[in-house]
């Protein structure tokens, strides 16, 4: 790596005396200068400059909603919090555990990330809360609608399932999830007008371009003793157990398909065919254009939406049950726009920081003082410091007990 100059510009006339050493030293010292503007900074824009260009902002969103912005272009965002447990031991209560939560639109024209958070979402037979705490994270493609429906709706669909339920085996879990999931395709599918309605969406509905829109969808229902993770795509649940970084989800992405049996055949390097990626025998097929994609359309194998994609694309979430522990420290969902950028370890690094109020703030920093709040808002941050080309969202959920 070469050295720059960053001195005083010389008169032409004058003979250069920069010794070697002070050049570098210069150098050094703007390098440092730099990283810690990117340590530190939030860049939320760029004024309009001489030749008229549009300032580029970066919008933040409170839960997948709309934008607030105040004077001078600041933009703010609403941190949602509830109460800390009160009781002692492991399994302090059945209240909500303290979370926070954090979107931003990027370098994305929309926004088409949405969170839903919703403490004891659904009752026992006697009516009381069920101690189940919903959380989930959804991207849209093609457009927002359908992401935003799943907000609304899939948590509701679910409630349905588990109404009245509290002790279920794990083949009751997946069963009431798989469920939920395929109600919430059908819907978004044979009622694509009233739902396009519904969300006041961009889309035009007679163009082809409206069977194309789909969603991913990760959720979480924390239970006082277990932890359920159901993900339909490449959106992802991460679990900080013990310092260790435990992914609860697997991406479905094309690349990581297992159904791939063998290669066809190569024109000029740049498209790949694969039979029957997803699910087994439905004659799919792969095409590599600017990376795999299903029919050179979708880089997922699973998705709600995209009815000109069925039978290839399936609803079919995985379902992840785990047993909570004293190790465990935090709960990290969010979107594709922080995972490509930042790696499993790191963002439980980033998180259990906060937690632990190991984090220096700078004086200017826009977050609640709430350590998920100024988590899941930092990891956003980072992920656009990073070059994230996408909508990032991120929910953190602080699983540790009381006073620990």
């Amino acid at each position: 790596m070469t050295d720059t100059w960053s001195g005083k510009l010389m008169n032409e006339n004058s003979s250069p005396k920069v010794s070697a050493s002070s050049c570098t030293k210069d150098a050094r010292a703007s390098r440092r200068r730099k990283m810690e503007m990117c340590r530190a900074r939030f860049v939320a824009g760029e004024e309009e400059n001489s030749r008229g260009l549009k300032r580029r902002r970066l919008q933040m969103f409170s839960g997948g909603g709309g934008v607030e912005e105040g004077e001078k272009g600041e933009l703010r965002r609403e941190m949602s919090l509830v109460g800390k447990n009160e009781k002692e031991g492991f399994v302090v209560s059945e209240k909500c555990p303290r979370f926070g939560h954090s979107s931003i639109c990027g370098r994305r024209r929309d926004m088409e990330d949405f969170v839903a958070i919703h403490p004891s979402f659904c009752s026992k037979e006697d009516g009381d809360s069920s101690g189940f705490h919903y959380f989930g994270v959804y991207d849209g493609h093609g457009c927002s609608h359908v992401s935003k429906r799943c907000k609304e709706r899939l948590h509701e669909l679910i409630r349905e399932e588990l109404e009245g339920k509290v002790a279920l085996e794990p083949t009751e879990w997946q069963e009431a999830l798989r469920r939920s999931f395929s109600r919430m395709d059908n819907e978004v599918i044979t009622k694509k007008e009233a739902v396009v309605l519904a969300t006041g969406c961009r889309c035009q509905l007679p163009s082809p371009e409206s069977d194309a829109v789909g969603s991913t969808a990760v959720v979480a229902i924390v239970t006082p003793e277990k932890i359920v993770v159901a993900n339909c795509g490449d959106s992802r649940a991460v679990l900080c157990r013990k310092g260790k970084a435990v992914p609860l989800s697997r991406d479905h992405k094309v690349i990581n398909t297992t159904k791939v049996q063998r290669f066809l055949y190569i024109i000029k390097n740049l498209i790949f065919i694969y039979p029957n990626v997803h699910p087994p025998l439905a004659g799919g097929r792969v095409i590599y254009w600017d990376g795999p994609r299903v029919l050179g359309v979708l880089a997922m194998s699973r998705a709600i939406g995209d009815k000109y994609l069925k039978p290839y694309v399936s609803c079919e979430p995985e379902v992840t049950i785990i047993n909570r522990t004293a190790d465990d420290e935090c709960l990290i969902l969010a979107s594709d726009g922080l995972w490509d950028m930042v790696s499993n370890q790191t963002a439980c690094g980033v998180a259990r920081m906060c937690l632990d109020g190991k984090v220096p703030l700078p004086a200017n920093h826009s977050g609640s003082g709430e350590p998920c709040a100024d988590a899941s808002l930092l990891l956003t941050k980072l992920a656009f410091v990073r070059r994230s080309s996408d909508n990032v969202s991120v929910v953190v959920i602080n699983l540790k007990k009381e006073g620990s």
